[in-house]
């Protein structure tokens, strides 16, 4: 017969013979939730390998930066405004040109440092020779004549002013809520047709922050809208917005037809999620924390066929 034993030693016993479960330090470094500001004062939130990873990104746009400011040296501050080739200057185009256009297309694709970005986008988008086509004076001439109207688009932008980055060190304060008015209410009466449309509060505040003046962001405002983007995408009735879809479908369709088939079983229209995300896909600024996703996303080296039937 055994000898009597304590519910204690029983207890020690029994947990001694059981397998020790710690979580993994994988899981340690998720669970810890970093907070900190990206580089246009967003409030952006993540794990340590999210932390780490916006480092290397930054490390990237550090050592691309320097591939830039060598060609300013060698080639001149303003060396990529040489690129452009009219139809007119095809058959005596110069070597150098073909070059510096090719340079920096490759450039462009890598990304281009955030202190460039402003003279870099305003002259190659257009921006600046559309802004060459009127009096110096344009914005503030339609700035003062503006001030005091009330229009339908006036009262939705008053509307979307609160709600545009809420939580922002500067968009969210009466000074960022001002410079946005201005720029907004200013293109709604410099294009009757398109007013003013929900969505473009997000472009308009996102290219303040990156062109630094009002001026360079409503000419940067008004190029997206009168050269990029497909006419249409912020009238009322959205029409472009809704052409941008079916062609988003397609080429769901035929680039990924194992997702966009797994979609079409669960009966979920894409559109749902993506008009929204079409609306402001020009925003400039990409979110720190939709990088971060991205890249994630591309480490963990998924398989999608075996996620989908």
């Amino acid at each position: 017969m055994y000898g009597t034993q304590s519910k204690r030693d029983l207890s020690f016993e029994i947990q001694s013979q059981m397998t020790i479960l710690r979580p993994s330090i994988h899981a340690r470094r998720a669970n810890i939730v970093v907070k900190f500001q990206d580089l246009y004062g967003f409030t952006v939130e993540g794990n340590v390998d999210d932390v780490n990873i916006l480092n290397e990104v930054r490390e990237k746009v550090r050592q691309q930066g320097k591939v830039w400011w060598s060609l300013e040296a060698n080639k001149g501050a303003n060396w990529y405004l040489q690129t452009y080739v009219s139809s007119a200057l095809k058959s005596s185009l110069k070597f150098s040109v073909l070059v510096n256009a090719i340079t920096l297309k490759r450039l462009i694709r890598k990304g281009i440092p955030p202190v460039l970005r402003p003279k870099v986008w305003f002259s190659l988008s257009g921006a600046a020779k559309k802004k060459s086509t009127v009096p110096d004076s344009y914005y503030r001439d339609l700035t003062i004549a503006v001030e005091g109207k009330v229009t339908p688009a006036t009262k939705q932008i008053d509307h979307d002013l609160p709600r545009t980055f809420p939580g922002h060190p500067w968009l969210d304060t009466p000074d960022g809520h001002a410079a946005l008015r201005r720029v907004l209410v200013v293109y709604s009466f410099r294009d009757s047709d398109v007013g003013y449309c929900q969505g473009l509060n997000y472009v308009a505040a996102l290219l303040l922050l990156v062109m630094k003046t009002e001026e360079e962001a409503f000419w940067m405002l008004a190029v997206l809208l009168e050269n990029v983007l497909v006419n249409d995408c912020y009238t009322n009735n959205l029409s472009g917005c809704h052409v941008e879809q079916r062609v988003f479908k397609g080429l769901l369709a035929k680039e990924c037809p194992r997702v966009s088939a797994h979609l079409e079983a669960l009966e979920f229209d894409v559109s749902l999620v993506a008009t929204e995300w079409q609306r402001k896909k020009q925003e400039p600024a990409v979110m720190a924390e939709l990088g971060q996703r991205l890249r994630r996303l591309n480490t963990t080296n998924m398989d999608v066929n075996t996620r989908l039937p």
